[in-house]
């Protein structure tokens, strides 16, 4: 017995050695493939080469969701890839004076969209780097209206020859709803204020209603005279031949026997036709061959990723700088409570003001808005911190991006100045609230409700119930309280009276060009204008600094961050990449986002600022 029982110690002793040699191993392994993620995610720069911006998917004021998240979801093809608009700009600038970069290269395949105003955004920046007499070269297999708005920029503009150049404009199409809501015995209730707030029209409507076409109307067209203004001076050419080109594109395929690209080269709007190959020699011309790859003919780049990692490395070692111009960006819906970026939080949002005016490096700040607005609850949040703001003797300045409407107005009604770009999308000054009852849909499969109140209210907020015409009354009388505080905020803030404001307001959206008009914008330009305006507003010196007030992240968020690409490497080459089935989801993705919406929006049960007033 006594031999068992030290037989079965000493195994057990040798097995507990074994689980921590195994265990030592796995760290090892897994600290090894750390420093080598680590090590391959170290860039290197060539002493003279070109920085290479291939943005993915849609152009973004703010990435949404966290650094893990998001090379996890884009590894699988689960999201839409995103970039962030300020790295592209910031590494532009930057590059302009970095004696190591000679030229510059737009690879546009991979782009999916970006809003106008954030174009402009670009420009300006590619601009600058064009000014210290350095080669923008831009490349597409086919351009798009957006591709082709950033493409047009470059010194010289090349598309495949099998490409082609799609220049539709600007339309407003939406699916009504109302047909199909009668036949499914669905009622929704509308309560709105403002005649052109046609945010849930579809669900009450077979068609769009006279008011949203004359505003749909208007603000298209600033926005495409501003596209044909700025493609055509960044290419040499006439408003009106980027706009023949559009209209007679049918006739100049046939005229060119199909050729996409001989037709776009013809009309002058591009520089000339190259298969990426002879893009890429064009390249080696500018800034010689890599002699560090296996591939002899390739030109000596970095991917702009690498880029911003040595960007950021350099800046941390320079000095500390007090006086400070935070910029807060708010994007995407605005929704009660605290929320993920991608979103305006009321709480998330109004605590980053709120730090901004804790923060005594902060003297001033810029407030970026890029929203089509939503809860009012939340914008009045957000906007009682803009006033704390300056009320703490700190001045605001809005930056509006390609969006800000309703609740994004709202936010940016008590600033000291609006500054927005032409073709920003904004106004929308009305409020509205939904709700769907479904007691006829119910009544048809053989079910109904029935039971007993202490009120007439109890029991109303059913959806299972007919809407009584106290519910009504109260949902409208809530509206039209709402829409009273919205104009009185507005014209405070605008210094002009509620009846000027209610004659701009009523819902209807305005382009930029058209709001300075009205007064709602105080003056033209985009981000550079109003961080150049803030710091001007208090008495800030040349070589004040700059500082994102973003939430705080983890180091570990940090470094995944900075990872982020090695990480969706890594996970593709394990197979872990996008599926035909993810694929087909990502294609459902603008239905889906409706849907979700929708619920958010008609389900919420709150009065709403928000403004369904996109283009596609």
């Amino acid at each position: 017995m006594r031999f068992l029982l030290s037989f079965f110690r000493k195994l057990w002793h040798g097995l507990d050695i074994f689980r921590r040699v195994l265990h030592l191993l796995l760290l090892v392994l897994l600290f090894g493939l750390l420093i080598g993620l680590l090590r391959q995610s170290l860039p290197s720069l060539p002493e003279r080469g070109a920085l290479v911006i291939r943005p993915s998917g849609e152009i973004v004021e703010q990435l949404s969701g966290d650094p893990l998240q998001r090379a996890l979801n884009e590894a699988q093809g689960q999201h839409e890839l995103q970039t962030l608009l300020w790295n592209l700009t910031d590494a532009i600038r930057a590059a302009a004076h970095d004696k190591r970069i000679h030229a510059l290269l737009i690879a546009t395949d991979d782009m999916t969209g970006a809003g106008q105003a954030k174009l402009e955004e670009l420009a300006a920046a590619i601009a600058e780097f064009k000014a210290t007499g350095k080669k923008v070269i831009a490349s597409g297999s086919n351009f798009d209206q957006t591709q082709y708005y950033l493409a047009a920029q470059a010194d010289e503009v090349y598309l495949d020859p099998f490409g082609m150049l799609l220049l539709p404009g600007y339309g407003r199409y939406r699916m009504y709803y109302k047909d199909a809501l009668d036949k499914l015995a669905v009622d929704v209730h509308l309560f709105r204020a403002g005649k052109y707030k046609s945010a849930m029209e579809p669900f009450v409507r077979k068609d769009m209603s006279p008011e949203d076409r004359a505003e749909s109307e208007a603000y298209l067209q600033a926005l495409w005279n501003g596209y044909r203004n700025s493609v055509a001076a960044a290419r040499a050419r006439q408003p009106e031949e980027i706009a023949a080109y559009a209209g007679q594109l049918p006739a100049l395929l046939k005229a060119a026997n199909g050729d996409g690209a001989a037709a776009a080269l013809k009309a002058g709007l591009i520089t000339g036709i190259r298969t990426d190959v002879e893009v890429n020699d064009r390249m080696v011309e500018l800034v010689g061959a890599d002699t560090r790859s296996d591939d002899p003919e390739q030109f000596r780049a970095v991917q702009l990723d690498d880029y911003l990692r040595v960007m950021q490395a350099e800046r941390s070692l320079e000095r500390n700088r007090s006086e400070t111009v935070g910029v807060v960006v708010a994007s995407g819906e605005i929704i009660d409570g605290e929320q993920p970026p991608g979103t305006i939080g009321g709480e998330t949002t109004a605590q980053l003001l709120r730090e901004a005016r804790l923060d005594d490096d902060i003297k001033a700040v810029v407030l970026r808005i890029d929203s089509p607005g939503g809860s009012v609850t939340a914008s009045e949040q957000i906007y009682r911190e803009v006033r704390a703001l300056r009320a703490a003797g700190k001045s605001v300045t809005v930056s509006m991006s390609d969006l800000a409407a309703s609740g994004g107005y709202y936010i940016a009604a008590p600033a000291d100045e609006i500054i927005a770009s032409g073709n920003t999308i904004t106004g929308s000054i009305g409020v509205f609230g939904a709700l769907p009852t479904f007691n006829r849909s119910l009544d048809k499969l053989g079910i109904q409700v029935d039971g007993v109140g202490t009120t007439p209210l109890s029991g109303a907020l059913r959806i299972d119930r007919p809407m009584s015409p106290e519910l009504s009354q109260i949902l409208q009388s809530s509206v039209d309280r709402s829409y009273q505080e919205f104009l009185a905020r507005v014209a405070e803030g605008r210094g002009r009276s509620r009846d000027e404001i209610d004659a701009i307001g009523q819902g209807r959206v305005w382009a930029g060009v058209d709001a300075q008009r009205m007064g709602l914008v105080d003056r033209l330009g985009g981000y550079d204008d109003a961080v150049k305006a803030a710091a001007q507003r208090a008495g800030l010196a040349e070589g004040y600094a700059v500082r994102r007030i973003e939430p705080a992240t983890t180091l570990a968020e940090q470094l995944l961050f900075q990872m982020r690409g090695t990480v969706v490497r890594t996970l593709r080459a394990l197979g872990l990449g996008q599926t035909s089935v993810l694929q087909w989801q990502q294609r459902l993705q603008p239905l889906e986002a409706e849907l979700d919406r929708w619920q958010r929006m008609a389900g919420s049960g709150r009065v709403l600022a928000y403004c369904f007033c996109g283009v596609n």
